[in-house]
């Protein structure tokens, strides 16, 4: 691996960023946080229309892109998924250990209530887009291609201002059928986005004292 610092070798048609522009990518990097503490103040539908449009540009396996989206913004779908997630909190609540419930209970693990936008994000598992190139041994492979649609989303909207929160305490087939999803398409993630309550460079979780990060070296093996 190189050093971050070092210089790139001089190439006729590649595309070399300057420093300054890669010290603002590691910043990004950092304060890229999941939010779930969301003013209730709107945001522009063109900011909103942007954070969909990066994921245009993301990789996805055999050209398929097979990202699809759903804007959720009914009082009464947004009601079914807020109660979706309070069943399924209760759960994961109740599956704790004892020692560790009232720290569970204590932690915001979502902002359904107050974020502005609400996306649910799928991936087409039947699209005819990209042939099935690449996913025939490795089917799961679109939606991975969905994942990475969906971090470029994120990279997007830090850089605009806002915040975007992941919810994945919720029962995907409900909350399929409550959005009247196509039977083709998977659920792989509710992000709720709007203007952040609050900002820190550090994991909410970690200053909540559940979780602490390992450092990289400690995933990483030579064979």
């Amino acid at each position: 691996m190189k050093n971050a610092g070092a210089q790139a070798p001089a190439s006729e048609n590649g595309r070399v960023f300057s420093a300054g522009f890669r010290h603002e990518l590691d910043a990004l990097f950092q304060w890229r946080r999941d939010v779930r503490r969301f003013l209730t103040d709107p945001v522009p539908d063109d900011l909103t229309r942007a954070v969909l449009a990066a994921a245009a540009s993301a990789p996805s396996v055999g050209l398929s892109e097979p990202w699809r989206f759903i804007r959720v913004e009914s009082v009464a779908a947004r009601a079914d998924v807020i109660a979706n997630f309070e069943r399924c909190n209760a759960d994961a609540l109740a599956g704790q250990p004892d020692d560790r419930q009232p720290l569970y209970a204590s932690l915001k693990l979502a902002g359904l209530r107050d974020a502005p936008v609400h996306l649910a994000v799928f991936c087409d598992e039947d699209g005819e887009q990209g042939h099935g190139l690449g996913a025939l041994t490795m089917p799961e492979m679109r939606r991975y291609s969905v994942v990475c649609a969906v971090m470029q989303m994120w990279l997007a909207a830090r850089a605009m201002g806002l915040g975007m929160g992941w919810v994945s305490i919720l029962d995907p087939a409900h909350l399929s059928r409550d959005l009247e999803a196509p039977d083709s398409w998977s659920l792989i993630a509710y992000l709720c986005i709007g203007w952040p309550e609050e900002e820190h460079t550090d994991c909410e979780l970690e200053r909540a004292g559940w979780e602490d990060r390992l450092r990289l070296a400690g995933r990483i093996l030579t064979r």
